[in-house]
């Protein structure tokens, strides 16, 4: 097994964008190192996108739709006094990003029976539009944080 090398540093740009954020979603959009599929289907997606949206850069709606998937606070458990709480806490970016690639990619992989590249078109411009199956997730996310505000004095 080759070592593992923290990919922030290795990481260069999509040869189409040039986007550091396209690039690291094509990594985990990847299956058994087939990078070239990873990145048709993910350019394929965006020329949807783009047929839908002419108005927009693909790549911007790209961006927005991470960044509005992106949840900014969520539930950790703490084990206080033999007692688990559900403890709302900061997301730091790294992981931010992170359940929004993983979420959107879990969405796009539930739904069945169409090719991957439109799944992913029509969950980027959702989460682009604030709504489908990511944002819902995030919500739920947003939502157990408020729901447990009375033990947010458990986090330090």
């Amino acid at each position: 097994m080759g070592r593992i090398t923290s990919s922030r540093s290795q990481l260069k740009g999509d040869p189409r964008f040039s986007s550091l954020l396209a690039s690291k979603f094509i990594n985990c959009l990847m299956y058994d190192g087939k990078k070239s599929v990873a990145q048709r289907v993910f350019y394929d997606a965006l020329e949807i996108v783009q047929k839908k949206l002419p108005d927009v850069e693909p790549i911007n709606v790209f961006n927005q739709a991470i960044e509005n998937v992106k949840p900014l606070i969520e539930v950790r458990s703490k084990r206080v006094g033999g007692a688990s709480y559900q403890v709302p806490m900061q997301v730091n970016r790294n992981r931010q990003q992170s359940l929004a690639f993983r979420w959107i990619l879990l969405a796009v992989r539930e739904k069945k029976g169409r090719a991957t590249h439109e799944k992913l078109a029509d969950e980027l411009l959702s989460a682009y539009k604030k709504e489908g199956a990511a944002m819902t997730r995030r919500d739920n996310v947003h939502r157990m944080a408020d729901a447990n505000k009375a033990f947010a004095h458990f986090a330090w």
